[in-house]
Parts: C-alpha cells; structure tokens; sequence
C-alpha cells in the first residue's frame, strides 16, 4: 500500500513537472494583440510567436498593472519593449507604474521632454530602471521575431524641433506586420498626420486600426480610412469620458465602410491571435 502511494506521488510529481515543461517551452506560433482596458487612455500589449513582449502606452493610473497580470504569466516580470506613443499623461502614466513593477529592456519615446510631473517622473523612473533608450523616426524598423516586425511611421524628420509645449504633438506612429497580415497603432494623430501619411505613399493597409485619439471628431478621416482598409477597427477608451470620445463623426466614417468596430468601454479588453496567413483573425 505504501509502495502504491509513492508510486501514485511520483506519476503525479512527474505530470506536474510534465506540464510546466509545455508551459515555458511550448507556444503557439500565434502573434497575440491585445488592447487593454485602462479606461480612458491606451495600452496596448503584444506577444510575438516566441514571446517577446511589447507594450505600447500604458494609460493613465495603476490600472494597466491589473491588465498585465491578466494577460501575462503570473511568473513574468519582464517586459522587452515599451513603447511611450507621446507625452500625455493618459499613455504615459501608467508606463511610470509598469516601470516600477517590471524589469524593462527597451524604452522607445517619440524623444521629447513635457513640462508636467508626470512626465519627470517617467523620465527618472527610466533612468533608474537603466533600460536601453530609443527615439524613434519614422522609416526605422524593428524585427520582434523571425517573420514579425515593427515599421516606424511617425514622427516624421524635423517634428521633434517642435517646442517643448508640442511635446504631445510629435506621435510615435507605428505598423506591425507578421506575414501577410498587420495592425496599425495610430497614438493620437489627427487629420494633419492622417493625411500626410497617405500622401507618403507608405503601405498603410492593415487588418486591425487602432483608431486614433480614442475617436476624436478631428481623426479617421475618410481618406485615412479609404487608405487603411481594416477589418476591426479598436477604439481605446474610458466610459462616460469627459472628453465625449469617440465623438459621433467618427464613428459614423468608420461604420459606412463596414469595418467592425469593438470599443473598450463597451467590450472591455480586446484580443486577437494573427497567424501570419489568410484573412482570418481569432478574437478572444
């Protein structure tokens, strides 16, 4: 009886072990995408197939902790990548958090300083993290993993000699692309960097928008939208916000192409798995 138990404890000591192997060596060879709810502001987190992990502004507050921790293995204090698209404090507050919480590789910044605390205390935070420190301009490309990469749209050259009280102007505009499919990450652009984007004649047809300025009256113009082509659209906002976003306009241009639309104060967090083929996205 007692050999049975030791033999009982063992098989099961050995399925656990089993378990946790698949766990750390096995992933799916999936692009994960997954627009984080913080209320009124954006997050946006990004696993490529062999785990790499990317996280495009963080919000406002302490809420993309509770975000990342039901997106990410409890056991997961790393992060490789932020991404700060500007200087506002509804994307860049919360990265103050996640530099605290997690061990950072990589801090890409559209390489302006703001005047407000909250951006002190993000610079410092990254000072004291000792992560690795880029300012992006557009036309740079990053390779994630093998077959997935990151193509810099914005700033564009030159808009970082914009004055300091512009520091929130100058966006950080960015395309992912794991093979035949993509997402474009917007920031908060407006019409200006909406149209000036389609007259560079960048590839901007993508399967997934994150639509700009959380739906903002002045962004996702017509002729932006004609050029993106999305299947989903994402709108990136807080409930009963005060700034009324998304406004009625905008919503209306993304509609009439029959882009299907999710929104984080309605569906709350949004996921999707890109395979790199098809035309098909999974969402969860």
């Amino acid at each position: 009886m007692q050999r049975a138990k030791v033999i009982i404890l063992s098989t099961l000591a050995l399925g656990a072990i089993f378990v946790w192997y698949v766990v750390f060596t096995q992933r799916d060879a999936a692009l994960k995408i997954i627009f984080l709810n913080v209320g009124q502001g954006d997050a946006i987190f990004i696993e490529t197939p062999s785990g790499t992990q990317v996280l495009i502004d963080g919000g406002a507050g302490s809420r993309v902790l509770g975000e990342l921790a039901a997106v990410m293995p409890f056991y997961d204090r790393q992060v490789d990548i932020v991404i700060a698209t500007h200087t506002d404090a509804d994307h860049i507050g919360g990265l103050a958090e996640v530099l605290r919480r997690y061990d950072v590789g990589m801090v890409i910044e559209n390489g302006m300083s703001a005047d407000t605390n909250i951006w002190r205390e993000f610079d410092q935070l990254i000072g004291d993290e000792g992560s690795v420190r880029h300012a992006a301009t557009a036309g740079e490309r990053l390779v994630l993993d093998d077959g997935v990469y990151l193509d810099i749209l914005g700033p564009a050259p030159g808009e970082r000699d914009a004055p300091q009280s512009k520091a929130n102007d100058v966006m950080i505009v960015s395309r992912i692309v794991y093979g035949e499919q993509s997402v474009l990450f917007t920031g908060d652009i407006e019409r200006d960097d909406e149209v000036r984007l389609v007259r560079s004649g960048i590839d901007l047809e993508s399967d997934i928008l994150k639509v700009a300025h959380h739906g903002s009256k002045n962004s996702s113009t017509d002729l932006f939208l004609n050029s993106v082509r999305p299947q989903i659209a994402v709108i990136s906002t807080g409930e009963s916000n005060w700034y009324g976003h998304p406004h009625k306009e905008a919503l209306e241009r993304i509609t009439k192409t029959g882009t299907r639309l999710l929104r984080t104060d309605i569906d709350g967090r949004v996921g999707f798995v890109l395979r790199g083929v098809g035309e098909a996205i999974d969402g969860f």
